[in-house]
């Protein structure tokens, strides 16, 4: 299974394509950011954010897309432009046929280092270890979204389980 993890913003929206080899193990495949101009309106840099996850979809292979879900605690601004964002890569996941799974950030720490509040240079680090990168991928955009998509392969592997268990 190929997995696109995405962490939307409309400044900087992270991903990660993340497969797993033959023994399950996770794979990074691609990862980077996509960037919109700051002083462009609004609706240009959605519209420019939906033209290259777009393409960034058409050249990959993933079968399903994870995203973080939306999570805020002071700034209301903010949230409502990653909401906008998160809108456009739900779209562009619909559009392309894609199933979409989407996570909290404590779901996403707790499948990768086992603790839901966990700080995200342990998440990095234990990224780092698993896809035995000899740094931790940056910017932070681009391994959280590589996060989200390791946390969707550990959740199908474990469903698997689950069922073939119960059969």
């Amino acid at each position: 299974m190929i997995v696109l993890g995405i962490d939307p913003g409309t400044a900087t929206t992270g991903y990660g394509l993340v497969g797993e080899d033959a023994e399950g193990a996770a794979q990074l495949l691609r990862y980077g950011t996509i960037l919109t101009p700051a002083g462009q309106p609004m609706p240009e840099r959605l519209y420019s954010l939906y033209q290259q996850l777009s393409a960034l979809i058409r050249g990959s292979a993933a079968e399903a897309v994870a995203v973080e879900e939306l999570f805020f605690s002071r700034n209301v601004t903010t949230a409502l432009t990653v909401g906008q964002a998160r809108g456009v890569v739900l779209l562009v996941a619909a559009q392309a046929r894609l199933p979409v799974y989407e996570y909290k950030p404590a779901e996403v720490k707790q499948a990768l280092v086992g603790y839901g509040g966990a700080a995200k240079q342990q998440v990095q680090e234990m990224l780092r270890i698993m896809l035995g990168l000899s740094e931790i991928p940056r910017p932070d955009d681009a391994a959280d979204a590589i996060a989200v998509a390791i946390c969707h392969l550990h959740g199908v592997r474990l469903r698997r389980l689950v069922e073939e268990r119960m059969a």
